[in-house]
């Protein structure tokens, strides 16, 4: 066996045992212990976080942070990636942030001239539009390593109305608009609640116990409301233009079904709530949209439009005035 591939062959070694001795992997290698640690020196050199442990049990293990194995990509699967990390470069926030910079340096470094050449090129070519956002979303890797380990937090949370302490556990994180929100459960009001991300102060590890909440994920929105008791079935039949203006700004409501004439309708369990927010929605998308149901949303649409009738009669611009 070539050195190089004993030393790629060993990188995935290491990764699948994390702790290890050298006389291990030198039967394993059927080389010399010598070997096998000169090996495991380059390795380290290369940026294998390896970690040397004496006494009579002593060896070798792995750090937290494992060494993928090489993979080997095509020039267009490279270019691929590597615009789709770029993609994320307008956020203010990721949960990613300091590992999506060194994904794209990594690319970019050790991809050949010319496929570098090509890259620059369509870096002038290609972009991936977001509204640029100037809040900050600091806790969001906290909030995903909390629902992906089941972990409630203690968050401090200011709401439209107030600011407060609280505790949730975050079944998901997503961005929508260039802003990022966290689904979870909230104990304090007892139910699933979205929270903007950019709102939450501060988020540390809490010790109360987790609810069992491994089969609600993101996609379990929709089911989340119409569990919570405090919902409404709403349902908006939708011209062309309409679905075309819930595709360009995304309508909270779950479900955009599209007929074959480009017609189409909404229809979804949203909180009750949420109607002022909603009916303020299907103002802004004008005769594109007819609300058929709830009843409470359509009052809620006129007592919008004639409250904005009445601001834009005569009277109420010359008292403003």
């Amino acid at each position: 066996m070539s050195k190089s591939k004993r030393l790629m062959e060993l990188i995935v070694a290491v990764n699948r045992k994390r702790r290890f001795t050298v006389k291990e992997l030198a039967n394993e290698f059927k080389v010399s212990a010598r070997t096998i640690l000169r090996d495991l020196q380059e390795l380290s050199e290369l940026g294998v976080p390896l970690y040397s442990e004496v006494g009579p049990h002593g060896g070798y293990r792995i750090l937290q942070e494992r060494l993928l194995p090489p993979i080997a990509f095509t020039e267009r699967e490279a270019a691929a990636v590597f615009f789709a990390v770029q993609a994320l470069r307008h956020y203010s926030s990721l949960p990613f942030e300091t590992e999506t910079s060194a994904v794209l340096n990594k690319f970019y470094s050790y991809m050949p001239e010319d496929v570098r050449v090509r890259i620059d090129q369509m870096r002038d070519r290609v972009d991936f539009i977001t509204p640029v956002r100037h809040a900050q979303s600091p806790h969001l890797s906290v909030l995903l390593d909390a629902a992906i380990r089941q972990v409630v937090l203690h968050v401090d949370y200011a709401s439209k109305q107030q600011r407060g302490k609280r505790e949730i556990q975050p079944i998901g994180i997503y961005t929508q608009e260039g802003l990022w929100y966290c689904l979870a459960y909230c104990f304090l009001r007892k139910s699933y609640r979205v929270f903007r991300c950019d709102r939450i102060h501060s988020a540390v590890p809490s010790d109360s116990p987790p609810l069992d909440l491994q089969q609600i994920h993101l996609g379990s929105r929709e089911k989340l409301s119409r569990l919570e008791g405090d919902s409404v079935y709403l349902y908006a039949e939708l011209s062309a233009e309409g679905v075309e203006a819930c595709e360009a700004d995304p309508c909270p409501v779950p479900l955009l079904h599209v007929r074959d004439d480009g017609t189409g309708w909404l229809e979804g369990y949203v909180p009750r709530s949420d109607i002022p927010y909603y009916a303020s929605y299907f103002v802004g998308l004008g005769k594109e949209a007819a609300v058929r149901q709830p009843e409470e949303l359509r009052a809620a649409i006129r007592q919008r439009l004639s409250e904005m009738l009445a601001w834009y009669a005569d009277e109420a611009i010359m008292t403003q005035e």
